[in-house]
This record gives C-alpha cells, structure tokens and sequence, in this order.
C-alpha cells in the first residue's frame, strides 16, 4: 500500500510504502529498491518493521512514475498489492509502479 502526500512548497511527493507482514511472514529485513534509487541494492532503503507491516517514507519529485519492488531478506522480490500500476520487464517479471503525478 503506498500513501501519497503533496508538498505545496516544493515539488516533492512524500510517499509512505507499506507491506503487510502477511505478504513476508518470515522477514527479517524488508528493503525497497527502484528506479529512485537506481535499483541499487547496496543503497535500497530498509524499512522499518512494525506490528503489522513494513514501512519506509521516500521524497519523490512530482511529475513522475517510478518502478519499484520490495527486497525480503535480501533474497525474494515481492511487489506492492495496492500499486498504482505494474510494468514487465525483460526478466519475465512486472514491476510495480507508483505515480507521483499531482
């Protein structure tokens, strides 16, 4: 699930990525990785586990659509259930997408 904020004082959308502990019961580390940061894994955010999900806060300029997927444990991909939209690739996998259009 993302939630999408706004800024009136820049051209920023703060967006709030959040996956279910459901979709990764067993994780011990949840990281997001896309096209903000390059698909580098070495610099993919950790999100932050809570009760009953994970959690990371990303500034993203407006304007755009970006590519992502979830990293568990460093190992699995998952996507976000509630993306804006999804995108194949040439691995035989989609993406998901967020759209930080205002």
């Amino acid at each position: 699930m993302i939630k999408k904020q706004f800024l009136k004082s820049k051209p920023v959308c703060k967006a709030t990525f959040s996956l279910p502990v459901e979709a990764a019961p067993a994780a011990k580390s949840v990281s997001l990785v896309g096209d903000f940061n390059n698909w580098n894994v070495a610099e993919a955010i950790e999100m932050k586990k809570q009760k009953d999900e994970f959690k990371a806060v990303v500034e993203l300029e407006s304007g755009k659509e970006y590519q992502f997927r979830y990293l568990i444990d460093g190992q699995a991909w998952e996507n976000d259930w509630a993306a804006d939209g999804y995108v194949s690739t040439p691995f035989g996998v989609d993406n998901s997408v967020i759209s930080a259009m205002n």
